[in-house]
């Protein structure tokens, strides 16, 4: 009558995380862009004292990610690291704490990142996913708690253009 399930039983999963992943996902785009970026300016900052830190490639990546699915807090992140799938292929089933990821992007990325983000720009252009042959500027005028009156209403604008015409 039921489909059986087993909720304690091990799970062998495929030999790979990438096998659940559809090869045109974007998590499979933000890795080769990000593993052909050259981050020696990156590099420098770490020391070779201590304990061994999370590569600079796998934390970039898993952050350029996580921005682009809108999730910016270091605490969610980490959350995600732990339980959605692209992320752990990201990062090879390791998990970095919040303040691992906010150190790595307060502090390592602070002056290497708009080097970065060109470099990311350049390789979108390359591989063709952007074009900068044409750019825009979105005007649109949105409320807010500042001042309540940058908010212009579509027929406030109407009655305004014909006060104007007459």
């Amino acid at each position: 009558m039921f489909k059986g399930y087993t909720s304690n039983d091990n799970l062998l999963l495929p030999p790979c995380l990438g096998d659940f992943i559809p090869r045109n996902d974007p998590v499979r785009v933000v890795h080769r862009i990000i593993e052909q970026i050259n981050l020696e300016e990156l590099y420098r900052k770490y020391s070779t004292k201590g304990c061994s830190a999370y590569h600079p490639h796998m934390m970039f990546q898993i952050l350029i990610y996580a921005y682009l699915r809108n999730i910016y807090s270091s605490r969610r992140i980490e959350e995600f690291c732990r339980n959605d799938i692209r992320f752990m292929w990201l990062t090879g089933n390791v998990t970095p704490d919040h303040n691992t990821i906010n150190c790595f992007h307060s502090s390592r990325l602070k002056d290497v990142l708009k080097t970065v983000f060109a470099t990311i720009v350049k390789f979108l252009v390359a591989e063709g996913f952007v074009s900068l042959d044409v750019a825009f500027t979105d005007g649109t005028k949105m409320e807010a708690n500042a001042n309540r009156y940058t908010f212009v209403w579509g027929k406030s604008i109407h009655t305004r253009i014909s006060k104007i015409a007459e």
